[in-house]
């Protein structure tokens, strides 16, 4: 017989958020709400191993007041990013507005565009993913494609520009299951661009670029070697997903509300050198 054992670490739920110094990009807030660009390598909340430094930390220190619906250690969050990820996220003040911003979420009723840039390039010019999400079979913290105890997953995606081996995407998610856009991505065979769990590799490199393009002339090569400073300096050493735009109905107000959240240095850089290496190539 084997005995299995687990273990789970995590934050008390009394624990009392500390409130920080750290800068927000804030986007739109009123007194109910707020809309943020949320920048790469920030947790949302604490959990283990990040008791500190997150979303939820910037936000005690910013505002007054946060909705308490979600727990001591979620204030004012009404939907998640994953770390790596950077982009729109919504805080919400007020329990009130809380439960109707939640309720459109349930509803499917709040559109979220997603830009990210992956491997490959993609032939069909849009299309529908449809595999149901659930945990990994061996790895718990990653998902995978379960058609045994997943849950639906959707996933609509839309060519925005193709390049020699990599393809710009824009992604909606219909459902919002962990990892979702993520998995979707990697099962139809284009994983993102450096995504350690489910693209395999954790930082993109100039020669990451170059290597779709090795049957190229080498006078062109050389002139692409020229648009990265330092070749051993990644481009981008996260996974290259940016959460881009957000549409709801503002419970107050009354009124649909979009906002779009400006690409970060590193993807914009990813996209610009890309978009070179095909003028120079073609």
């Amino acid at each position: 017989l084997k005995d299995v054992i687990s273990i789970q670490l995590s934050i008390k739920s009394n624990s009392k958020i500390v409130p920080e110094d750290i800068p927000l990009d804030i986007i739109y807030e009123d007194e109910y709400l707020m809309v943020l660009n949320k920048s790469p390598d920030m947790v949302v909340h604490p959990a283990r191993g990040h008791a500190s430094g997150t979303l939820v930390n910037a936000l005690t220190f910013h505002c007054n007041k946060l909705s308490s619906i979600n727990g001591p250690l979620r204030p004012g969050i009404v939907h998640r990013l994953d770390r790596d990820t950077s982009g729109i996220i919504l805080a919400v003040k007020d329990e009130k507005v809380h439960k109707h911003i939640a309720l459109q979420f349930e509803k499917r009723e709040i559109l979220k565009e997603y830009l990210a840039v992956v491997k490959g390039e993609i032939e069909l010019d849009s299309d529908k993913i449809d595999f149901p999400i659930g945990r990994h079979k061996r790895f718990r913290k990653k998902m995978s494609i379960r058609h045994d105890t997943g849950k639906s997953a959707v996933s609509i995606f839309e060519v925005m520009e193709r390049f020699r081996g990599y393809t710009l995407v824009k992604i909606i998610p219909e459902t919002g299951r962990t990892h979702q856009i993520r998995v979707h991505m990697k099962t139809i065979g284009h994983p993102i661009v450096a995504d350690s769990e489910y693209g395999n590799t954790d930082a993109c490199y100039l020669e990451d670029l170059i290597r779709p393009n090795t049957n190229t002339e080498i006078s062109n090569l050389a002139k692409v070697h020229e648009l990265w400073d330092n070749e051993n300096t990644s481009i981008i050493n996260r996974q290259a997903l940016h959460a881009y735009k957000i549409k709801f109905l503002h419970p107050v107000f009354n009124k649909t509300m979009e906002f779009t959240a400006e690409i970060p240095e590193d993807m914009h850089n990813l996209i610009t050198i890309l978009r070179k290496i095909n003028t120079l190539l073609n």
